[in-house]
Order: structure tokens, then C-alpha cells, then sequence
């Protein structure tokens, strides 16, 4: 299974969208384990939303939407 999912830092009030195979793992990794990643700067994220996929290309393609403008309309009531 495939997940996409988003992320929150209130503390900064910013969202983080991206996809994963192993979204336990994932999240520790934006909030612990990563040194140099994007994410590490605005710790600590909690988990706001995801969704399941059967497939790589259909969790891809729906990371790829909520990056766009009518994808960020979905995200911010969040």
C-alpha cells in the first residue's frame, strides 16, 4: 500500500504534502531522524490527513494535485 499524506506545523503554520510506502516510518523520519530535510526546520508535524493507494502511480498522482492550486483548496480547511 501506498499512502499520501499531509503534515502540519503549528508552531510555524505550515503544511508539508508527500507520499510514502511506509507512513509510520515517514513520519518519524520528518520529525526525528532527518538532519538536512525541508521539513526538519519547522518540528515539530503532526499528522492532519491521509489517504490509502493500491499503487505508486496513483498515490503520485494525487501528491501531484494536492500541490496545485485547486489541491491546496482541499488542504486548508485542515
Amino acid at each position: 500500500m501506498f499512502y499520501v499524506y499531509i503534515l502540519y506545523s503549528e508552531k510555524f503554520g505550515k503544511t508539508y504534502t508527500g507520499f510514502t510506502s511506509d507512513l509510520e516510518q515517514r513520519f518519524l523520519s520528518h520529525n526525528v531522524l532527518s538532519n538536512k530535510d525541508w521539513t526538519k526546520r519547522y518540528r515539530p508535524w503532526v499528522l492532519i490527513y491521509s489517504e490509502e493507494y493500491s499503487t505508486k502511480g496513483e498515490a503520485m498522482a494525487r501528491e501531484k494535485f494536492l500541490k496545485t492550486g485547486k489541491g491546496r483548496c482541499f488542504i486548508e480547511p485542515f
